[in-house]
C-alpha cells in the first residue's frame, strides 16, 4: 500500500483486488463496489468498527486518513453472519497503523506526496511510543488539490478538495489481553462539480443565480484563474467525521472475549446557493453508537465456536438546510450469531447463523417557504400551518436471517480447494425507503418506496488456490441470487425525455425486483526463485448482472441488465526489485502495468439511466528506491506515472460521465472524462 500512489485508499485496493471496483465522482470520491454491488451493500470497517457516514450518497467517499492505513483486507460475498445488515456484497476492512516497538523510544514516519495532474500536495505524520504495558500513537495529515485535467475537458471545474485528519490511540496491554481508546477526526472541503458548459465552446460555466433566474444554458464562463487555482468554489460540500471508540480483548478461562463500543458523528453540509453562499442546501448530522460483544469458547473436538451480539443505534437530523432528500429518523439494530469452525487433517469446515432486527421510526416532517430567503426550510412545532408534509411519519421493523456454510480442503501443501454458500440480509437504506427530494450535491431528486421489503441474497462460491515457489494462482466463480433487489432508474416525462429541473437535476426512483449476478475472478503470479526480485502478476475479474423481473426478460439494455456493473477487467504487471550492497541505495523496484477494461455493452439504457462505455487500456509505470540516511534508517522514494499515454476515457462507473447538460438531445451529452496523465512522487521517511 505504501508503494502505490493513487488518489485515495479505495483506488489502491481496486488495483490490487480482483472483483473490487469503485464508483467515482472525481479523484477523491470513490465508493467501493464488490462483484457489482455497492453503497449500503458493502460494509466498510475502520479498525473493526463499521463506518457510518451517509454512505447512500454518491458524492463523497470514505472518511478515513489514507496515510494512517497500515493494511487492508477485502471479504467478497455475503458477510451478514458476523456484521448484520449492509454486508450482503462483502466487507472492506481498513486497519490503522499501531505501535509495534516497546523500547520506550519515540518512533515516527513522515509521508509526503505530490501529484502533477491536479497539483495534489499531501503530508502526513505518525508518532508512536510504547513500553511493556502502555503504548501511544498520534497521527495527522493534510491534503489539498485543485481541479484535475484530461485531454478532452481540460481542467474539470469544481473537482478540487482540501482534507485534514487527526487521530490518537492509548492502549494498555497485560498478560490477559488489552484495552485501547481511540479518537479520529476527518474534515474535508470537497468541491461539487455539476458539468454545466457553454453550448458553443464546451468551456465550463458556473452557477451565479437561483431558480428561474438561473439559465443553465447561459451561465457565465469559469475563468482560467479559477480553473487552475487551489481556491475552492463557495459551492462545495463540507464533510466532518468524528469517532471515539474502545476495543477490548481478554482471556476468559480457556476462551477469550472481545468487546467494542464506539460513537461516531458524521456531519454533511452542501453549500449550493450562489446568492447565499453561507446557506447550506443540504445539512444533515448522523450520530451512531456501535456495540459488539463476542465470546470464543475453548477448542473442543477440533472445533472453534464463537457466539456474539452486535448492532447500532442511529439518529439522523436535518439542520438549517433548504433541501431535504431524506427525513429525520432514528433506528436501532440488534443481531445475535453463532459461528463454528471444525479443523481436522486437510479439512476446515465452518458455518453459522444469525438473526437480525432493525427498528426505525420518523415523525411527520413538514417544509415551507421561508419568506426572507425564498427557499424551503424545515417547519417544526406550531409552525406547520400551510406547510407541506414532505415526509409522513413511519414506524416499522425489518427482520433477517443470515446463514453460511463453507469448506476448505488442502489437497496438498500447494493446492487448496474452497467452496461456500451464504445467505445475506440487508434492510433498505433510508433513502431507498423514504427519500422524497433533491440531494443538491448529487444533482439527483430521489424518490423512495415505503413498501420495500429487505433484500436477501443467496451466493455460492467455488475456488481453487495454487502456491508454489515459482507460481501462485487462484480461480473462483460465484453466483448470487437476490430477492427484493433495490435499484435506481431515471424517470421520463410524457415525451420520453428525462425529467430535469432548471439546474439540470434529474429525477430517479428506486425500484425493487429479483436479480442475479454471477462471474469469475482469477489471479496468476510468476516469481521464479532463480530470478530474484522478478514478478509477473495478473488479476482478472468479470461480472454479469441481470434483472430477473419477468417483464424485462429478453429486453437486454432496455431493463434486463442491472446498472453499475463493471466490465471485464484485467490488470497485468511486470516488476523487478534489485537489491544493492551499497551503503546508501538499498534497493530499486521497477514496475510496468497495463490496466485493461473491456467495453460495457450490458448496461441499463432504460429511461436513459446509463449509456454504452467503450473499451480502453491504461498504462502505468513506477520506480522506487530505499535510500539510507543514517546507520540504521532509510527512506522510501516512489515515482509513478498513471495513464502514461494520456488516454481520454470514461469508466462506466464514473458518475461524471453523465454530468453535462448543455445539450439534452439523445447522444448530445458527452459528459466528463476521467483523469488524464498523472505524474506522482511520494517519500516515506521513518525516524
Amino acid at each position: 500500500m505504501e508503494q502505490a500512489t493513487e488518489s485515495n485508499v479505495i483506488d489502491v485496493l481496486v488495483k490490487n483486488v480482483p472483483g473490487l471496483n469503485a464508483v467515482k465522482t472525481g479523484p477523491n470520491i470513490s465508493k467501493p463496489f464488490i462483484r457489482g454491488l455497492g453503497y449500503n451493500r458493502v460494509l466498510t470497517l475502520y479498525d473493526g468498527i463499521r463506518q457510518e457516514g451517509q454512505q447512500w450518497g454518491d458524492e463523497h467517499g470514505i472518511e478515513v486518513d489514507a496515510y494512517n492505513i497500515d493494511r487492508a483486507e477485502v471479504v467478497k460475498g455475503p458477510s451478514s453472519l458476523i456484521y448484520g445488515s449492509d454486508a450482503v456484497a462483502g466487507v472492506v476492512g481498513l486497519m490503522p497503523a499501531m505501535p509495534i516497538d516497546t523500547d520506550r523510544k519515540v518512533h515516527g514516519k513522515f509521508f509526503s506526496e505530490y501529484q502533477g495532474n491536479n497539483g495534489l500536495i499531501g503530508n502526513g505524520i505518525r508518532l508512536t511510543y510504547a513500553a511493556s504495558n502502555w503504548s501511544y500513537a498520534l497521527r495527522g495529515s493534510y491534503r489539498i488539490a485543485k481541479n484535475y485535467t484530461n485531454a478532452i475537458d481540460g481542467r474539470v471545474y469544481n473537482t478540487g478538495f482540501r482534507e485534514s485528519n487527526a487521530s490518537a490511540t492509548i492502549k494498555h496491554t497485560s498478560d490477559k489481553g488489552y484495552s485501547s481508546l481511540n479518537f479520529t477526526l476527518y474534515d474535508n472541503l470537497q468541491a461539487i462539480p455539476d458539468g454545466s458548459r457553454d453550448s458553443l465552446t464546451r468551456r465550463f460555466t458556473f452557477q451565479a443565480a437561483e431558480g428561474n433566474d438561473d439559465n443553465i444554458l447561459n451561465r457565465p464562463l469559469v475563468s482560467e484563474d479559477a480553473l487552475n487555482s487551489y481556491r475552492l468554489s463557495p459551492l462545495l460540500q463540507h464533510i466532518q467525521h468524528y469517532r471515539i471508540y474502545t476495543k477490548n480483548h481478554y482471556q476468559l478461562g480457556n476462551g477469550d472475549i472481545d468487546a467494542i463500543l464506539a460513537w461516531q458523528q458524521n456531519t454533511r453540509r452542501e453549500f449550493t446557493h450562489p446568492t447565499l453562499p453561507n446557506q447550506a442546501g443540504l445539512y444533515v448530522q448522523l450520530n451512531t453508537v456501535n456495540y459488539g460483544l463476542n465470546y470464543n469458547t475453548p477448542i473442543f473436538s477440533h472445533t472453534d465456536l464463537s457466539v456474539g451480539i452486535n448492532g447500532m443505534y442511529q439518529n439522523n437530523q436535518s439542520k438549517a438546510a433548504t433541501d431535504f432528500p431524506i427525513p429525520d429518523y432514528s433506528l436501532f439494530d440488534v443481531g445475535a450469531y453463532a459461528f463454528a469452525k471444525w479443523k481436522y487433517g486437510g479439512w476446515t469446515i465452518g458455518g453459522g447463523l444469525r438473526y437480525d432486527q432493525r427498528y426505525q421510526k420518523s415523525d411527520d416532517f413538514y417544509t415551507k417557504t421561508d419568506p426572507t430567503t425564498g427557499f424551503s426550510r424545515h417547519a417544526q412545532g406550531g409552525d406547520v400551518t400551510g406547510a407541506y408534509l414532505q415526509f409522513p411519519a413511519f414506524s416499522n421493523t425489518f427482520h433477517g436471517l443470515s446463514l453460511s456454510l463453507g469448506t476448505t480442503y488442502a489437497i496438498n501443501n500447494q493446492l487448496t480447494f474452497k467452496a461456500n454458500i451464504a445467505r445475506g440480509y440487508r434492510a433498505p437504506s433510508i433513502t431507498e425507503f423514504a427519500s422524497n427530494g433533491l440531494d443538491p450535491g448529487a444533482h439527483i431528486v430521489y424518490l423512495g418506496n415505503r413498501n420495500f421489503g429487505p433484500e436477501f441474497s443467496l451466493q455460492e462460491d467455488i475456488g481453487i488456490e495454487l502456491n508454489t515457489e515459482t507460481v501462485s494462482a487462484t480461480a473462483s466463480i460465484f453466483n448470487n441470487n437476490i430477492s427484493n433487489y433495490i435499484y435506481l432508474t431515471q424517470l421520463l416525462d410524457g415525451s420520453g425525455n428525462p425529467i430535469v429541473d432548471a439546474q439540470g437535476n434529474k429525477t430517479y426512483q428506486y425500484q425493487q425486483a429479483k436479480a442475479q449476478l454471477y462471474g469469475l475472478e482469477a489471479t496468476f503470479s510468476l516469481h521464479p526463485p532463480a530470478w530474484k526480485g522478478f514478478a509477473f502478476d495478473n488479476a482478472l475479474s468479470l461480472t454479469y448482472g441481470f434483472n430477473r423481473n419477468a417483464a424485462f426478460k429478453g429486453t437486454k439494455t432496455q431493463g434486463e441488465y442491472l446498472p453499475l456493473i463493471p466490465p471485464l477487467h484485467l490488470v497485468s504487471s511486470i516488476g523487478q526489485e534489485i537489491q544493492f550492497k551499497s551503503g546508501i541505495i538499498k534497493s530499486l523496484n521497477l514496475k510496468a502495468e497495463a490496466d485493461i477494461n473491456s467495453a460495457q455493452n450490458n448496461y441499463l439504457a432504460l429511461n436513459s439511466t446509463e449509456t454504452f462505455t467503450p473499451r480502453y487500456a491504461l498504462f502505468n509505470i513506477s520506480a522506487g528506491t530505499n535510500i539510507s540516511y543514517s546507520a540504521n534508517r532509510s527512506f522510501q522514494l516512489q515515482f509513478q506515472v498513471n495513464n502514461l499515454f494520456d488516454k481520454a476515457y470514461q469508466s462506466n462507473l464514473n458518475r461524471l460521465k453523465y454530468f453535462e447538460y448543455y445539450n439534452a438531445s439523445p447522444g448530445g451529452s458527452m459528459g466528463i472524462y476521467n483523469m488524464g496523465r498523472n505524474f506522482c512522487v511520494k517519500a516515506i521517511v521513518p525516524f
